[in-house]
């Protein structure tokens, strides 16, 4: 009897493992992101969320709020590093972030980039405002991802949350 409880444990643990994708290195996860503005003057923001290497290089563009193209320039860091290594970005895009709101996105991350050194960068222009190549930094640990991290631009804080 005790042998074919063990048992059952066992395959519930592999059956959870499974399911969630605990402990596998391939595959993806998506989380809900919340960013949360300061209240500042002027138009609506362009934020780039970009994946960044552990060794500070640009890899990819998860998220671009903001969908005229015009204006990607003034997001300097990120529009010099797509242009060396241009993709396909209509499916990450959505509308730019006004003063004072909040907008809740999802970004779909790769189990294999979380806790290997990797960061999720949060690049901000304004336009005729300043420009912020760091706005807001959050290392892609399961600690990074679970607490609010504040901003030093025109994002106040971004929060996660898994994408059940």
């Amino acid at each position: 009897m005790k042998n074919s409880y063990k048992l059952v444990v066992i395959i519930a643990v592999l059956f959870l493992q499974v399911v969630t994708g605990y402990g596998q290195k391939g595959g993806s996860i998506k989380y809900k992101c919340m960013v949360q503005m300061t209240n500042y003057m002027g138009e609506g923001a362009y934020i780039v969320v970009s994946l960044i290497d552990s060794k500070g290089a640009y890899e990819k563009t998860l998220y671009v709020m903001g969908s005229d193209k015009k204006w990607y320039k003034n997001l300097k860091s990120w529009h010099k590093a797509f242009s060396q290594k241009p993709s396909n970005i209509s499916a990450v895009t959505g509308a730019s972030v006004a003063s004072g709101d909040r907008s809740v996105t999802i970004l779909e991350i790769e189990n294999a980039k979380i806790n290997a050194g990797y960061k999720l960068r949060f690049e901000t222009a304004v336009e005729d405002k300043a420009y912020n190549e760091k706005d807001i930094e959050v290392p892609l640990t399961a600690e990074g991802l679970s607490v609010k991290t504040e901003g030093t631009g025109y994002i106040r804080y971004v929060r996660f949350s898994p994408n059940n």
